[in-house]
This record gives C-alpha cells, sequence and structure tokens, in this order.
C-alpha cells in the first residue's frame, strides 16, 4: 500500500503550495482529460467565445478550446503548473500563462470564463471576491460554466482542498451578478469528485 506524500506547504492562497504539488506530480484532482460536459457545450456554441481560464492546472482544455478555434487563455499562479501545462500539451501551452487571477487584465472583451475545480481549490473565506472578480471579468451577457463542487455537509466544506460548497450557498454567491441558464449533474467525474460535481452555465446580468 503506497502512502501519500506529505508537503510543507499548507496554504493553498500560495502558489507553493501547487508549487510543491506538480513538481511531486502529485495531483488528485487532474482528470488527464477534457469532461464530456464541456465538449458538448463547444458543440453546441453556436460561435467560438473568447475564453479565459483560472487556475488551469495541466491545461487539457486550454488545447481543446484552441483545437476548435477558439480565442483561449488559460493562466495559473504557480510557476510549476505553468510549467507543467505546457509540458503537457505541446503547442497549445503558448495559451498558458503565468498570472494572478485577480490582477490579470484580458486583452479582450471575454465571452467565456470556464470554471474547473478552482473556486473549491481555494478557501470558503476567498468566494466572494472571486465572484466579484468573475462578474467584473464578464461584460453583460458574457457566460460563466463549469463544474461546482457540491456537498450540502457544511461541515466537510471546511476540509479541503477540494473546498466543496452546498448549492444554496452558491446560489446566493452568483444570484447577485448571474443568472442560472443550465445545470445538471457531471457525467465523468473523476473519483475526488464523483457524485457531487454540477455542471452549470451562468449568465451575467446586466449591472
Amino acid at each position: 500500500m503506497s502512502t501519500l506524500p506529505t508537503f510543507p506547504g499548507k496554504d493553498p492562497t500560495q502558489a507553493e503550495f501547487w508549487n510543491q504539488r506538480f513538481a511531486a506530480q502529485f495531483m488528485p484532482w487532474d482528470k488527464g482529460g477534457v469532461p464530456q460536459d464541456l465538449q458538448e457545450f463547444v458543440r453546441l456554441a453556436k460561435q467560438p467565445m473568447a475564453t479565459l481560464i483560472p487556475g488551469c492546472g495541466i491545461g487539457y482544455e486550454a488545447a481543446f478550446l484552441a483545437q476548435s478555434g477558439w480565442d483561449v487563455t488559460a493562466i495559473d499562479f504557480s510557476p510549476a503548473a505553468v510549467a507543467s501545462a505546457r509540458a503537457a500539451i505541446g503547442e497549445w501551452g503558448k495559451h498558458v500563462i503565468e498570472a494572478d487571477f485577480f490582477q490579470y487584465q484580458p486583452a479582450q472583451r471575454l465571452d467565456l470564463i470556464y470554471e474547473r475545480a478552482f473556486l473549491c481549490a481555494l478557501p470558503p473565506a476567498m468566494r466572494s471576491a472571486i465572484a466579484r472578480r468573475w462578474a467584473a471579468l464578464l461584460p453583460a451577457g458574457g457566460i460563466l460554466a463549469g463544474f461546482f463542487f457540491l456537498d450540502e455537509c457544511a461541515e466537510r466544506s471546511l476540509k479541503g482542498p477540494p473546498f466543496s460548497i452546498t448549492a444554496a450557498d452558491l446560489q446566493a454567491l452568483l444570484l447577485p451578478y448571474f443568472e442560472l441558464q443550465e445545470q445538471r449533474a457531471a457525467s465523468d467525474s473523476i473519483p475526488v469528485f464523483v457524485g457531487k460535481e454540477s455542471w452549470q452555465v451562468w449568465r451575467r446580468r446586466s449591472d
């Protein structure tokens, strides 16, 4: 029986926390490919969308969107994550840059922010700031789409990462800025998220 590695970094708000895990190739959140729900979203889209992927990890989705003709930028504040992504996705690694989500300024107007294990990677105390930043980056009518890690046990939400959120708390977090357009259970979650991952599409409200 293998033992889990231990790391000195304990604070997921710091890049070094993630650097240590990517350097050790300890990535239990890594799917190793592109989720089916995102593939279906792209297939049904009327046109390509200018997309931002915060906390992109290995960057499979960035490569997929670029290959699909979408203008995509994937960011991560961990240098080790950026290096891992560029190594994994080859020529598409040019779409991955090192940046802090809370400071990053897109070069153009965004149509879409894709969420996958970014909200749940950071402590609950940061959720309001994340939601405000999503709203600030997207114009009216812009889309926030992706996966949300839901668990109705509030106590478990404090144990992470990943940090789960209740469905009610997620609604309270997003409804001031967004309207829910679509939601369903994720079709191909990895073990750490199975049964508790929801694919959701939200549209930015007019201010």
